[in-house]
């Protein structure tokens, strides 16, 4: 169990994360989309995640979205590193009705994340849906992984945003599945 309290003018965040779980999961983000989102990719990683924010979303959801990212990357940074006997590249595609998106990574220890074709604006009930970028972009380089997600298809924004969630939760968890033959899964020895 990793745990990661961050707290600043803006935020105050409590998040509880194990990896090894069931994908079970307590969340409440002050973001009711979010938590759903949340809930969602606990549900299909595997991962336990209890979660707590008090935001200024007085302000809007921006800081909250942002900064839960960053909690829970720097969360799966601490519970993954240094890796060992899994297979450290993950990939899937999820479809959500007509929305279809895909997530590859790589547990390498460096940063690095692209957002492909994603062309959806507006709202999610009152959730910005341009925060969905800002939360995989802060939650990757706080993991300190390569993250590549990529739009294929689909027009509903609840749909195209689930499937995003969803596809990086099947990747993150084919990832982190054990192979003992690798041991250290590169030829620099170390990652």
């Amino acid at each position: 169990m990793v745990e990661i309290n961050r707290k600043t003018k803006e935020t105050d965040i409590k998040c509880k994360l194990n990896l090894n779980g069931n994908g079970s999961y307590k969340i409440d983000s002050g973001v009711g989309f979010l938590d759903h989102m949340l809930e969602s990719f606990c549900k299909h990683s595997g991962i336990d995640i209890e979660l707590s924010c008090k935001g200024d979303t007085f302000v809007d959801d921006h800081h909250s979205v942002e900064d839960i990212g960053i909690v829970i990357g720097e969360a799966l940074n601490k519970a993954v590193f240094p890796i060992k006997n899994i297979e450290r590249f993950g990939e899937a595609k999820v479809v959500m009705d007509e929305a279809c998106v895909e997530s590859i990574i790589d547990l390498s220890n460096r940063a690095f994340f692209e957002y492909i074709d994603f062309k959806i604006f507006g709202k999610v009930g009152s959730f910005d849906v341009e925060l969905v970028e800002e939360f995989f972009r802060a939650l990757i380089f706080n993991f300190k992984i390569t993250c590549h997600l990529v739009y294929l298809r689909g027009k509903n924004k609840h749909h195209i945003i689930e499937a995003t969630f969803k596809a990086f939760a099947i990747s993150l968890r084919r990832a982190l599945k054990e192979n003992k033959k690798l041991g250290i899964p590169s030829t620099k020895g170390v990652l």
